[in-house]
């Protein structure tokens, strides 16, 4: 099957593969297109299978990546995904290599990625990103990895801001940081806000809407952060089931 690229001038008809089985809303998927739409112009490049399944890459010039890293003249890929039936079939091979063939002809130093020490929900495979080359550039609290791809033995070494690698912040109580870059967090936010509310929590939220903004957040993954009392809790996107269980388990 074909691997096809999400532009300016087809992205109104054509699915973005991470929202293609949501049926329930399409608030979310309005939201990442809007997103999208924004950041062509900075260089963003959207690749998936032509098929209606989860096998897609996203990648935009590291100095225009919603994430706080110091990774100047590296192209930076902010989601890569093969889920399902399409896994096992070479379609991550592929997508990578059209990414490491168009940072090559921009004459960037390599890749960079954010990943985890061991795999977890929403960031990309360390395993395979390790078996394909990529090493380990930079650590920050309490799991994370800026993980590289360089082109040459003199590639300076990609890393993340000081903002970002303590994982607290100063604010006390409920505080979630998070963009549109992800479908999901304009469906999620609203209802584990709405929960909170009716147990009695006040929840802070911080829609990150700029460039500079991502790239001055408290927590390396800028989609999606939750503090509460000053520390990071998680980067995963609480569904109600979740984040009620989260409120469970808090201190009475």
């Amino acid at each position: 099957m074909e691997i096809i690229t999400i532009t300016a001038d087809n992205i109104d008809s054509e699915h973005i593969c991470c929202a293609v089985s949501d049926k329930k809303d399409s608030t979310g998927a309005n939201a990442k297109k809007s997103w999208m739409k924004d950041r062509f112009q900075d260089g963003l490049v959207f690749r998936r299978l032509d098929a209606r399944g989860k096998v897609f890459i996203e990648y935009i010039p590291a100095e225009k990546a919603w994430y706080p890293i110091l990774a100047d003249g590296y192209m930076h890929i902010d989601c890569f995904w093969v889920s399902g039936q399409f896994k096992g079939q070479g379609y991550a091979n592929q997508l990578l290599s059209q990414c490491i063939e168009d940072a090559r002809s921009q004459g960037m130093h390599g890749l960079t990625v954010l990943s985890s020490s061991k795999k977890k929900p929403y960031l990309s495979d360390p395993d395979y990103l390790k078996y394909k080359g990529f090493l380990t550039a930079d650590t920050a609290h309490p799991f994370f990895e800026l993980l590289y791809l360089p082109f040459t033995d003199n590639a300076p070494l990609p890393r993340f801001k000081d903002c970002a690698r303590k994982g607290t912040i100063e604010e006390t109580g409920m505080v979630l940081y998070y963009t549109a870059q992800c479908p999901y967090t304009s469906q999620y936010v609203p209802l584990i806000a709405k929960a909170a509310q009716a147990r009695g929590h006040e929840l802070t939220l911080h829609p990150i809407t700029t460039t500079e903004q991502a790239q001055n957040a408290p927590a390396p993954y800028t989609t999606y952060s939750f503090f509460n009392n000053g520390r990071l809790v998680t980067h995963e996107i609480f569904s109600e089931k979740k984040f009620e269980k989260f409120l469970d388990s808090l201190p009475v």
